[in-house]
C-alpha cells in the first residue's frame, strides 16, 4: 500500500439469517486484510431486500462477529437508513441521462439485457417499471489478487443492468456503491461469488466520480453438492460455543498458520493478523467447507 494512504474494509451481509461458515470466512478474511494493513473495519446491514430478511438477523450476526472476536469500527451503517442518499443518486444518474425506465419482464430476457428500452422516457412511461443504468461501451480491468487478471466487456458481458427494482426497493448495486463512496472503502475482501457484480460497481462508481476500491475475491464455500453454503441451501448457523476452534477452522480454509499453541482467542486474532497473507488464499472460485459445517 502507498505511504499516507488509508485502509478501509468493510463486511456488509444481508439480514437473512445468522452467520454461517462462508460468511465467517469471508469475515475473517476481510478482518484480517484490514488489521494486518492497520486499517479499520465497518460493518454494515445490507437490509434493502425486505422480502428476503429476518428481523431478529442483525442482532444474531453483530453478536456473533464480537463472540469471534471479529470487533468492528464505529456504529454499523443499516442501508435502510440511507434510501435519500440512494434516490439522490439516482436523480443525478436520470439528469445525466445515464439511466431510463425497462418495462421488460425479466423471465422473457436473455441473459444480457439487449437494449429493449433504451429509448424510453420517464415521462411517457406508465410505473410500474425498473430502472436501468446506460453503461458506456468500454472494457472493465481488474487485477484480483486471489482470482487473478479479470476482464470485462460491458456491453457484450454485462449489459445495461438494474439500479432501481420494479417493485421499488432499490438494487444492489446502486446502493453497496454509493455506501462504499460514503464510508470511503478502499479495499473489500469478499467472496467470489460477487465477483460479477464487480464490473457493475466500478463502471457505476466511475459515472459517478467516486474513488476507485480495490477488489479481491477468496474462494466461495461450497457443500458436498457443490451449493454455496446459504440459508437457503440449508447451511447451518455458525455455533458460537468454540469461537477459537472455529477462527482455527476458517483460517485454514484460508491457507494461513493456525497456530495450534495458542489457546487464547485474541492471542490466536493478533497472531494470524501478523501472518495474514493473502498470497496464501486458495487461487481458486470455490472451495468444500468442512463437512460438520453444513
Amino acid at each position: 500500500m502507498a505511504e499516507g494512504q488509508h485502509y478501509i474494509g468493510r463486511f456488509a451481509p444481508s439480514p437473512t439469517g445468522p452467520l454461517h461458515f462462508g460468511s465467517v470466512v469471508v469475515a475473517l478474511a476481510s478482518w484480517l486484510d484490514a488489521r494486518h494493513h492497520n486499517g479499520r473495519w465497518l460493518l454494515r446491514i445490507e437490509d434493502i431486500d425486505p422480502p428476503r430478511e429476518d428481523p431478529k438477523a442483525p442482532d444474531q450476526i453483530m453478536r456473533q462477529l464480537a463472540a469471534l472476536g471479529l470487533h468492528w469500527d464505529g456504529a454499523p451503517l443499516f442501508q435502510s437508513q440511507r434510501l435519500d442518499a440512494y434516490q439522490a443518486t439516482l436523480e443525478d444518474l436520470k439528469t445525466r441521462s445515464l439511466a431510463y425506465p425497462c418495462t421488460c419482464s425479466r423471465r422473457d430476457l436473455p441473459p444480457i439485457y439487449p437494449g429493449t428500452c433504451q429509448s424510453r422516457r420517464f415521462e411517457t412511461t406508465l410505473t410500474p417499471y425498473a430502472i436501468r443504468l446506460r453503461i458506456p461501451s468500454t472494457t472493465i480491468n481488474l487485477a484480483d489478487p486471489i482470482q487473478g487478471p479479470q476482464a470485462w466487456q460491458l456491453p457484450t458481458e454485462i449489459g445495461d443492468f438494474i439500479i432501481k427494482r420494479r417493485d421499488g426497493w432499490f438494487a444492489y448495486q446502486l446502493a453497496v456503491t454509493v455506501d462504499d463512496a460514503f464510508q470511503q472503502i478502499s479495499h473489500v475482501v469478499r467472496g467470489s461469488d460477487l465477483l460479477d457484480s464487480t464490473p457493475k460497481q466500478i463502471v457505476l462508481a466511475q459515472l459517478l466520480h467516486r474513488p476507485k476500491v480495490s477488489y479481491a475475491h477468496i474462494p466461495l464455500m461450497v457443500d458436498q453438492h457443490g451449493l454455496k453454503l446459504s440459508k437457503s441451501t440449508g447451511a447451518a448457523a455458525t455455533s458460537m460455543e468454540a469461537p477459537t476452534a472455529c477462527i482455527r477452522q476458517a483460517l485454514k480454509v484460508l491457507c494461513q498458520p493456525l497456530h495450534p499453541e495458542v489457546d487464547d482467542l485474541e492471542t490466536l486474532l493478533g497472531a494470524a493478523t501478523a501472518a495474514w497473507s493473502m498470497e496464501r488464499v486458495p487461487k481458486k472460485r470455490e472451495l468444500a467447507a468442512p463437512p460438520d459445517q453444513y
